[in-house]
C-alpha cells in the first residue's frame, strides 16, 4: 500500500509554503524602498528587511555587505531611474538646471537628503547616477572655473540643496496636522524692532519655496567669485 503524500501547501508540488523567497536585486530594493517610506530610513537594518521579506539574512549578504552598501544601491536604483532633464549648453544654466533636478530628486526621495549629508557619500555612487555631478562640474569648468573652484562650486551648491530640503522636509514631518509656531506677540519693538515688524507675516513668507531663486542668485555668486579670484 502506496504512503499518502503530506500536504505543500501549493498544487502538484513540494517545498516553502506562502510567500516565495525573493532574491532579485531589484525585488530586494524595492522592498527596501517600502520600508523606508514606512518606518524612517534609520530603522532599515539588513536583518530587518530580511524579517520583512520572509528570507534569510544571509540571503541579503550575498547582495549587500551592510546598510551603508544597500543605501547606496538604493540611491544608484532611484538615480537612474529619474528622467533627466535636457541640459542647456550656457555654462550657468547647465548647473541651474543640473541643481535643480539633484533638489527635486531630493525632495521626491527625503531620506536621501539625510543619508548623503556626509562628506564623501556621493564618491560612492555609481557612475551613472553621478550625471548630476558631472553636469554641475562641467557647467563650471566652461565657465571658466578652475577644477578646485568646480569642485568647491559643486560642494556649495550641494550644501545649499541638501540643507533646504532637510529644513523643508523636517519641518512638514514635525508640523503635519498642527499649526506652526509663531512668535510671541506682542514682541518688543525696541530690543527687535525688525522681528517685531514682520512677526505676523513671518510664517507666511517663511513657507514660500524660494529655492530656485535662491539658487540662481548663489550660482551667479560663486561664478562671479571664481571669476574674481582668477583675474
Amino acid at each position: 500500500m502506496s504512503r499518502p503524500r503530506a500536504a505543500t501547501g501549493r498544487s502538484g508540488g513540494s517545498g516553502r509554503t506562502g510567500r516565495p523567497p525573493v532574491t532579485s536585486r531589484t525585488e530586494i530594493l524595492e522592498a527596501a524602498r517600502l520600508l523606508i517610506d514606512r518606518d524612517g530610513w534609520e530603522k532599515l537594518s539588513i536583518r530587518r528587511l530580511a524579517a520583512e521579506l520572509g528570507i534569510g539574512a544571509t540571503t541579503l549578504y550575498h547582495h549587500f555587505g551592510d546598510k551603508e552598501e544597500l543605501l547606496i544601491q538604493l540611491l544608484n536604483h532611484h538615480i537612474v531611474q529619474m528622467e533627466r532633464p535636457e541640459l542647456p549648453q550656457e555654462p550657468r544654466e547647465r548647473i541651474v538646471v543640473a541643481a535643480l533636478a539633484m533638489h527635486d530628486m531630493l525632495i521626491g526621495w527625503p531620506w536621501a537628503a539625510e543619508a548623503v549629508s556626509v562628506d564623501g557619500f556621493v564618491a560612492l555612487l555609481d557612475e551613472s547616477a553621478l550625471w548630476f555631478v558631472e553636469e554641475i562640474v562641467a557647467g563650471a569648468d566652461a565657465y571658466g572655473c578652475t577644477p578646485e573652484q568646480s569642485v568647491q562650486l559643486f560642494r556649495s551648491v550641494w550644501y545649499y540643496t541638501i540643507g533646504e530640503v532637510l529644513v523643508r522636509t523636517r519641518t512638514a514631518r514635525r508640523w503635519e496636522g498642527r499649526e506652526r509656531p509663531t512668535f510671541r506677540d506682542p514682541l518688543d519693538t525696541a530690543r527687535i524692532p525688525q522681528l517685531a515688524a514682520l512677526s505676523g507675516n513671518w510664517g507666511a513668507f517663511a513657507a514660500v519655496d524660494h529655492y530656485p531663486q535662491g539658487l540662481r542668485v548663489f550660482v551667479d555668486a560663486l561664478l562671479a567669485a571664481s571669476s574674481a579670484s582668477a583675474s
